[in-house]
């Protein structure tokens, strides 16, 4: 297969290289050999490769930009991204090209920054965080995680990794989708429109689902207000799919026991805007899910396992339906 990398030149840790293509070939063997690769990071790379292209990998939300072009031989778009709702409304994308992403590159590192932020939040360390700016000596008691309630929101590469450590620590977890499929982590599974359910017993909240139509601004006010006094709320999936002035009035209240969130409505967060100053809100610019270490490994090995579906007629484990948003 003529396949192209198109790399974002300004994101160095996230470039792929020859080296690491190379790597990924040897641990595929046979879908891995025959292929004619070419790397690119201008516009004219671009141009100049999909005339002959029949697939492109590239981890670029900015590629949108670079269509329509003349792509006769396209087949196959993997980007090496899990939520690409960046590229909706999905107009760009040429006619019968199968859209793939990286769901599953992220889980390990996703799924342990999970259980630190709902370690962090029963240790109550954003508390202590805001004590410590504050120049006050202020002692608040943590507790173990056995036998605490956590709810986790998407049950993909992230919502899962997050919920198998959970259960690991002796959790009882409640996994929230789509539909009430059972996850092995879960104790229980709650179809989406049953979510209301299960929030007034939840002591800790985890969203990692997509961000689609139907789950923007899922937890809003008043959802947000069926939270228990003193839980405390993860987000590292989309910003948007929490009301974060909702979030920031409950935490002033002292109605809720603290936040982690490594996503947000805008990124980089604003100069001035209350997230930077809110008690008991721990900020990560958007670093949960990702490892420069291994990304780029991880993505290219989903992506030949995808290519060899496609060879064997088996559905691609990583189809991106634009219509659903995942």
């Amino acid at each position: 297969m003529r396949i192209h990398i198109q790399n974002q030149d300004d994101d160095p840790p996230y470039l792929f290289t020859r080296a690491q293509w190379e790597a990924a070939v040897a641990r595929a063997p046979g879908i891995g050999a025959g292929h004619v690769v070419s790397f690119g990071t201008t516009e004219q790379d671009f141009v100049t490769a999909m005339a002959d292209a029949e697939a492109l990998i590239t981890n670029n939300a900015a590629i949108i930009g670079l269509f329509p072009v003349a792509a006769p031989q396209l087949e196959l778009m993997f980007i090496a991204l899990a939520g690409l709702d960046g590229l909706a409304p999905y107009d760009w994308l040429p006619p019968g090209v199968i859209l793939l992403n990286n769901s599953g590159a992220h889980s390990d590192k996703a799924g342990e920054f999970a259980i630190m932020a709902v370690l962090m939040l029963a240790n109550r360390i954003p508390r202590f965080v805001t004590s410590q700016r504050a120049g006050l000596w202020r002692k608040e008691w943590g507790t173990t995680l056995r036998g605490r309630r956590v709810t986790i929101v998407g049950l993909g590469g992230l919502g899962g990794a997050a919920a198998m450590q959970c259960a690991r620590f002796g959790m009882h977890v409640a996994g929230v989708r789509t539909t009430a499929v059972p996850h092995q982590h879960c104790a229980e599974v709650i179809a989406t429109e049953n979510l209301d359910d299960v929030l007034e017993q939840t002591e800790f909240l985890v969203l990692a689902c997509p961000l689609t139509p139907a789950t923007h601004n899922l937890l809003d006010r008043r959802r947000l207000a069926l939270l228990p006094r003193g839980a405390g709320v993860v987000n590292i999936a989309r910003g948007a799919l929490l009301d974060q002035n909702a979030l920031c009035d409950l935490l002033d209240a002292d109605r809720l026991g603290g936040a982690v969130l490594d996503v947000f409505t805008h990124e980089p967060i604003p100069d001035g805007d209350r997230l930077w100053s809110t008690p008991n809100l721990i900020v990560s610019p958007h670093t949960s899910a990702d490892d420069p270490a291994s990304y780029n490994a991880a993505s290219l090995h989903i992506f030949f396992d995808n290519l060899r579906a496609l060879h064997e007629g088996r559905p691609l484990p990583n189809l991106f339906d634009p219509a659903r948003g995942y």
